[in-house]
């Protein structure tokens, strides 16, 4: 069971839909590798719009359709296990925008598996 309270770090990685790593999306290579570090968590998030360096603007409007439409992942864990994690996003990310954030963990309690399973099913 994974408990996170109190101060943390928080950094967030601004990329596109269709970045890729190996073919991969980059934002599921960030996540899987996140894991296997033994960070407390992390999520992607679909933008609906947004621009980056390019000034391009990626959209999910019906008239100006676009397949490339901004991903946030945000990761939280101890400042120490976030800050051991950089050398792998500079080797992932080479377009976007990683910032860190200083953040207060309330309440992060993370339900123990149940017998038989192995923390691998695809949970949140």
């Amino acid at each position: 069971m994974t408990r996170l309270t109190g101060r943390a770090l928080r950094v967030t990685i601004f990329i596109g839909e269709n970045d890729t790593w190996h073919r991969k999306p980059l934002y599921t290579e960030i996540v899987h590798r996140a894991r296997a570090a033994g960070i407390a968590g992390a999520s992607v998030f679909r933008g609906i719009e947004g621009f980056g360096a390019s000034s391009l603007i990626h959209t999910s409007r019906l008239l100006s359709l676009s397949e490339d439409l901004p991903v946030a992942v945000v990761i939280v864990d101890t400042e120490e296990r976030v800050r051991a994690f950089l050398p792998t996003l500079d080797a992932l990310v080479t377009e976007g925008l990683v910032i860190l954030d200083d953040c207060e963990v309330i309440r992060y309690v993370g339900r123990e598996p149940k017998q038989g399973e192995t923390g691998k099913e695809g949970k949140r």
